[in-house]
């Protein structure tokens, strides 16, 4: 028997740092038929749990766990539109405590860093001012690492919070020894300050500089890590951004203005040249231009009229509408976008995955490794009676060698910070699928970046995806006695009464060259299968297939000609007489050919896939300057074409836009959906492209790329410092201070260096 499960995503308060994360997760993990993800860079957890559990045990877990949890708003649901806000968008009470707690500790460490590094300006009692000013910094300035030290102490865990408070905490408390019992509280006391551990007596050196020094550089660190969180997360909330707060909804004849959040599906509402359109609708009446490049990325108008599709948060660019609303809240395309960049910026890759498990053992390691490197120190001092082992003198006398333990053993704590690791994945990733939603391009999960780098070869869809899927003229063809835009124009007005797309195609070419006609069309007549027919001015026109027709040569040579190229020829006669031929066909998208090419130049090799016949594909893939064709399969020879393409030792990308390309996207190792196509491609996809376009693809997989390569060079860094950094400081080659603002900086890079994703230009065209 299956257990049903569900899913919710919480929102975390309390974590500090990548092992706070991974502390809830593991926790939440324990009970039974739970499976959850915590997420540092977002400060949420997403969890599958079975439906014995509700959300309040889960909750109750992380509190427990020593942290605050609540149900995230979910995008676009009624709760959210009562508030007209999300939780990133209210007041951050921690970044404006975190800005509080950085500038009066900056105000007060300033001079007692000045004071320690430049001996000439240690007046007499020096020391105690100092104590004055570094006091409320290191108490009420590290409140937060104290509070969050303590909270997991009480939970039997650690954490870099555990590290910073040693730390601190140590040199504050060995100062207040050394003036108080020791030598340095006396009158003119004066020592120096130097970047690296040196050997002094032990009871005449005071720390207060570095503790205070350290506190403010991890305020501040923490502060702007936090603050650049935020900015990462911008693209996303710029996307909820982008609805209508309210609508114009017609009642009767009368327009009434209504929250967004009372518009039901059915409602019929207007909209004005300027506005937005509210929702997800159907065009009842009237005609305009949409300015839909907010989410499609393109910035051209599409042209609207009754029975056209809308998407809610376009803007109606010209005309009048009235539309009627087919998808309301989380259901509409909006709320499915932001939904979808939110599920793939909360995924982890395997990258990350890796991080977090090092994490997870780094802080007790990193203990051990600063009592050894105090053991090891006062070990050396106490034994040796020559030169230190860094240089004469440097820890062989009696009244040295604890300063120089102490000072190696509180540089390892403050160094070894693991944020960095916890941030190098999460950042790039809120950051690009941020960026990539402003373009027009969804991500499903953080795995996908990983295939991107790894696919050798793309298959393309033809209809819809290389052509534009719609019925277009593409010739007209008489005899010489004549006229094509007559044959034309009559024709069209004969195929007004139809609804057959070959009608409308002629129909709409007619339109587009201007063409009108005089009288009325009578008589009309359709026949399945075989065409159309009416009488106009007295002569009676027919459109019909040209199979079983006796044509003369030139037309003939037109039919062969458009169906040797995949088009459709229909034959045009006056009173049974064939006058001329007007071919149909489906034509391709102007940027095809140069998106194909740049994909080539990308590394990738395209295949034409296609349910049409050899000839209409050689015809398409000529044109677009692809070399592999495989044509007339069925949607599961879709899915065979491309496993075997993949047993040839390719990895393999599949665009599409049908439902019968539904397999072959899930089949394929990457799969592109086109935004223009159904929702079942979408599902059955890895990416999706809002728009039709395949430079979108292009661009797709171009930041795709672009972000995996920022994540794993965020992880090389924040790997190579903490593997650098933490030697160094046991060989008690760093001052403390100086650890704690290197700490600080490296967080801060990595946040910085996922940022630049926001610069990310789609390809020129």
């Amino acid at each position: 028997m299956s257990i049903t499960t569900e899913q919710v995503d919480l929102d975390i308060e309390g974590m500090t740092c990548a092992s706070c994360a991974n502390r809830i997760e593991r926790k939440l993990n324990k009970l039974d038929g739970v499976s959850a993800s915590v997420n540092y860079a977002t400060e949420q957890a997403h969890v599958e749990f079975p439906a014995a559990l509700d959300t309040a045990d889960l909750i109750t877990v992380v509190r427990d766990a020593g942290y605050q949890a609540s149900p995230v708003v979910t995008v676009g649901s009624v709760a959210d539109d009562e508030t007209g806000s999300t939780r990133d968008e209210r007041p951050d009470r921690e970044l404006d405590g975190l800005r509080q707690r950085l500038i009066v500790s900056a105000i007060l460490t300033v001079p007692v860093v000045v004071l320690a590094m430049i001996p000439a300006w240690q007046f007499t009692y020096w020391q105690w001012a100092s104590l004055t000013l570094a006091a409320p910094v290191v108490v009420w300035g590290a409140y937060p690492f104290h509070r969050a030290a303590w909270i997991n102490l009480r939970h039997g865990s650690t954490t870099m919070d555990t590290l910073v408070s040693m730390g601190t905490s140590a040199a504050f408390l060995w100062s207040l020894y050394a003036l108080f019992f020791g030598t340095a509280g006396e009158p003119g006391m004066r020592h120096g300050f130097d970047l690296i551990a040196s050997r002094g007596d032990g009871a005449a050196n005071i720390y207060l500089e570095a503790a205070a020094g350290v506190t403010t550089f991890l305020l501040a660190g923490r502060y702007f890590e936090k603050r650049s969180k935020r900015r990462a997360g911008d693209a996303l909330r710029a996307l909820l951004d982008l609805g209508a707060k309210d609508v114009a909804i017609l009642r009767g004849q009368s327009e009434t203005r209504i929250p967004l959040s009372q518009l039901v599906v059915g409602d019929e509402f207007v909209v004005r040249p300027g506005e937005k359109i509210a929702t997800d609708g159907i065009v009842v009446h009237g005609a305009s231009a949409v300015d839909a490049s907010m989410i499609t990325g393109e910035s051209v108008p599409v042209e609207v009229t009754e029975g056209d599709q809308v998407i809610g948060a376009t803007v109606n660019a010209s005309g009048r509408l009235v539309v009627r609303a087919t998808r309301v809240g989380a259901d509409t395309a909006l709320a499915q976008m932001a939904k979808m960049v939110a599920d793939a910026q909360a995924g982890k890759a395997d990258a990350q995955r890796l991080a977090d498990r090092i994490s997870a053992y780094f802080v007790p390691a990193v203990m051990v490794i600063a009592v050894g490197a105090l053991g090891f120190w006062f070990g050396a001092g106490s034994v040796a009676s020559g030169p230190g082992l860094l240089g004469a003198g440097s820890v062989a006398s009696d009244s040295g060698w604890v300063t120089f333990a102490f000072t190696a053993a509180v540089s390892v704590l403050i160094i070894a910070c693991p944020c960095a690791l916890g941030l190098a994945t999460p950042t790039a990733l809120m950051v690009g699928t941020g960026r990539g939603a402003q373009l027009g391009v969804l991500l499903k999960g953080p795995e996908v970046l990983e295939t991107t780098r790894r696919v050798d070869t793309i298959v393309l869809d033809k209809t819809g995806t290389v052509t534009t899927g719609e019925m277009t003229l593409q010739s007209v063809v008489v005899v010489d006695s004549a006229d094509a835009d007559d044959v034309l124009t009559r024709a069209a007005a004969v195929e007004a009464g139809s609804e057959h797309p070959i009608g409308a195609a002629i129909v709409a070419g007619a339109t587009r060259t201007d063409a009108a006609v005089s009288g009325a069309v009578t008589d009309f007549r359709a026949t399945e299968g075989s065409g159309v027919v009416g009488v106009i001015d007295g002569v009676r026109v027919t459109i019909s297939s040209p199979v079983g027709r006796a044509l003369p040569d030139e037309l003939a040579q037109a039919v062969a000609s458009g169906e040797a190229e995949g088009a459709t020829a229909v034959v045009v006669s006056f009173d049974d007489e064939p006058v001329g031929v007007i071919v149909i066909g489906d034509e391709i998208k102007p940027t095809s050919a140069a998106a194909i090419a740049e994909l080539r130049r990308m590394g990738l090799t395209p295949v034409l896939l296609t349910g049409d016949n050899a000839g209409a594909a050689e015809h398409v893939a000529r044109q677009v300057g692809i070399d592999t064709i495989i044509a007339g399969v069925t949607p599961q020879g879709k899915v065979s074409s491309v496993a075997e393409l993949q047993a040839q030792g390719h990895s393999v990308a599949m665009a599409g836009d049908g439902v019968n390309d539904a397999g072959a996207l899930a089949q394929a190792d990457l799969g592109l959906a086109m935004g223009t196509g159904t929702d079942v491609a979408m599902q059955a996809s890895d990416l999706t492209v809002v728009s039709g376009d395949l430079w979108a693809v292009v661009d797709a997989i171009r930041l795709a790329r672009r972000t995996l390569g920022t994540i794993k060079g965020n992880l090389f860094w924040a790997f190579a410092y903490n593997v650098a950094a933490i030697p160094v400081a046991a060989l008690g080659l760093l001052n403390p201070m100086l650890a704690g603002a290197a700490m600080a900086v490296s967080s801060v890079f990595v946040v910085a260096n996922s940022l630049r994703l926001r610069r990310f230009r789609p390809h020129p065209r």
